[in-house]
């Protein structure tokens, strides 16, 4: 292909992703449902994340740094 027809592939592409209309009310329930979360959990993800810094003794998104041991 000519270097042509790829730079109009690559701009074909990367336009299509572009929303044009912001999201409906309508729209905004099934956005807000638990199946929509990155963390549908949040229990579960602070426990995991707090065992995480823990054991790495370093500081996470919560709370301040600590120990090897989970004794912070």
């Amino acid at each position: 292909m000519s270097d042509r027809r790829w730079l109009l592939l690559i701009a074909s592409l990367c336009l299509t992703a572009c929303a044009s209309a912001p999201v409906e009310p309508w729209e905004r329930g099934r956005l807000a449902s638990l199946e929509m979360q990155w963390e549908p959990d949040p229990l579960k993800s602070a426990m995991r994340e707090h065992t995480r810094f823990s054991k790495e003794g370093s500081s996470g998104r919560l709370g301040n740094a600590g120990g090897g041991c989970g004794c912070n």
